[in-house]
């Protein structure tokens, strides 16, 4: 999942491990992209190699506005942001204690 938003030039990529912590999922990605329509994009790339390459069909939340699109890979949850909601909400700040590893 990583290499799908990073390939589709998603900025300020977190990983967290939430195992342990939540029941929600496994790990939680949050990114950004630079515009609603990066935003949409990004999400729905991400939801179609989920589907071709590990068969999953993942749950998606958002689009239409491009806001803040959540994806729900099961294990994985994703959260695509516009940079201005992400500061926003803040969800780092809430799961971030020490568990966290910024991508590139």
């Amino acid at each position: 999942m990583l290499e799908s938003v990073e390939d589709d030039k998603a900025e300020e990529v977190v990983q967290i491990d939430l195992r342990g912590r939540s029941d929600v999922a496994d790990y939680m990605v949050i990114c950004s992209g630079r515009s609603s329509r990066q935003v949409g994009s990004i999400a729905e790339k991400l939801v179609d190699r989920l589907k071709l390459d590990f068969g999953m069909t993942a749950k998606m939340e958002g689009k239409e506005t491009g806001d803040w699109v959540l994806i729900d890979g099961r294990d994985v949850i994703v959260h695509v942001f516009r940079p201005e909601v992400r500061e926003f909400y803040q969800l780092e700040k809430m799961w971030l204690p020490g568990s966290a590893h910024r991508g590139a």
